[in-house]
């Protein structure tokens, strides 16, 4: 199953006889409170998908920012959006897909045909499609999950994962390199990680680049698309939308959830500073 949908494709879904349901899910780290502009215009018939509370679980930082939602709540927000067995789901946001891209991991690899809209609601916009206002409620669906779901590494694993095979940090390289401060703790990268910013698999549409083009990416950087990567990113969102690159470019990688949040928090992990790998470290 195609992991992005296009514009033209879902508009061919929306006239056929399969269900569709669609996803908004806006949210950014400087606006996290996507419900005002998900009230003031969206894909006709979408429900919003609140990804703090929905597609994440209250927890300490010690947990990282975003923890994983259980399964038994992820499955009522599902019905709550009206998902049913057998059902094409889309999902998008506003911002490069970073936000829908959540919901695709962790609904894919439990069953749900799920795909993102490639350019979110830009695209669907600038194609002249009409959009609906105010909030719509989904009739309450019946959907269950198989599956294991997503390749979940822990904090153990992603410390060991520049030994077994990849680990690429997908944050923004003055955060990687430890020059500038936010939140945690502690700046800079885990060591070992090679940095590969989410943003190089963006094109200037703001949809993904071609599956050619991503895997150029990762060629650039020396890295194996075959070794078993891990990804991580600040908070654990990020992540899933290089993820999401990764797997329309046929490449399955492992999400370190926790993020650096939590391997910041952790005084027995070490932290690197610079702009390689191999960076000195600086103890706490």
């Amino acid at each position: 199953m195609p992991h992005l949908i296009d514009l033209a494709d879902v508009r061919a879904a929306l006239a056929g006889d399969r269900p569709v349901r669609l996803l908004d899910v806006r949210w950014r780290l400087d606006v996290p409170e996507g419900r005002p502009s998900y009230l003031a215009a969206h894909v006709p018939g979408a429900v919003y998908v609140d990804l703090e509370r929905e597609l994440a679980s209250p927890g300490h930082p010690e947990e990282g920012r975003y923890p994983l939602p259980r399964d038994a709540d992820l499955l009522e927000a599902a019905r709550r959006w009206g998902l049913d067995d057998g059902d094409l789901v889309v999902a998008y946001d506003d911002n490069d897909s970073v936000a829908a891209a959540r919901a695709w991991w962790l609904l894919r690899e439990r069953g749900i045909d799920i795909r993102v809209l490639d350019g979110g609601i830009r695209a669907w916009v600038a194609g002249g499609l009409p959009v609906g206002s105010g909030d719509h409620l989904a009739t309450r669906g019946s959907v269950t999950f198989t599956g294991a779901g997503p390749r979940i590494a822990t904090i153990d694993d992603v410390a060991r994962a520049p030994l077994t095979g990849v680990l690429l940090d997908v944050r923004a390289p003055g955060h990687y390199r430890g020059t500038v401060a936010g939140i945690d703790p502690a700046a800079g990268h885990i060591p070992g990680a090679i940095n590969l910013p989410t943003t190089a698999y963006i094109d200037s549409r703001g949809g993904l680049r071609s599956p050619d083009e991503i895997r150029a990416v990762l060629r650039e950087l020396d890295v194996d698309p075959t070794a078993d990567i891990v990804l991580y990113c600040g908070t654990g969102i990020a992540s899933a939308h290089s993820a999401l690159a990764l797997a329309s470019a046929g490449i399955p990688p492992a999400i370190y959830p926790g993020a650096w949040t939590q391997w910041s928090r952790d005084r027995r992990r070490p932290v690197a500073v610079g702009p390689t790998p191999g960076d000195v470290f600086r103890g706490w």
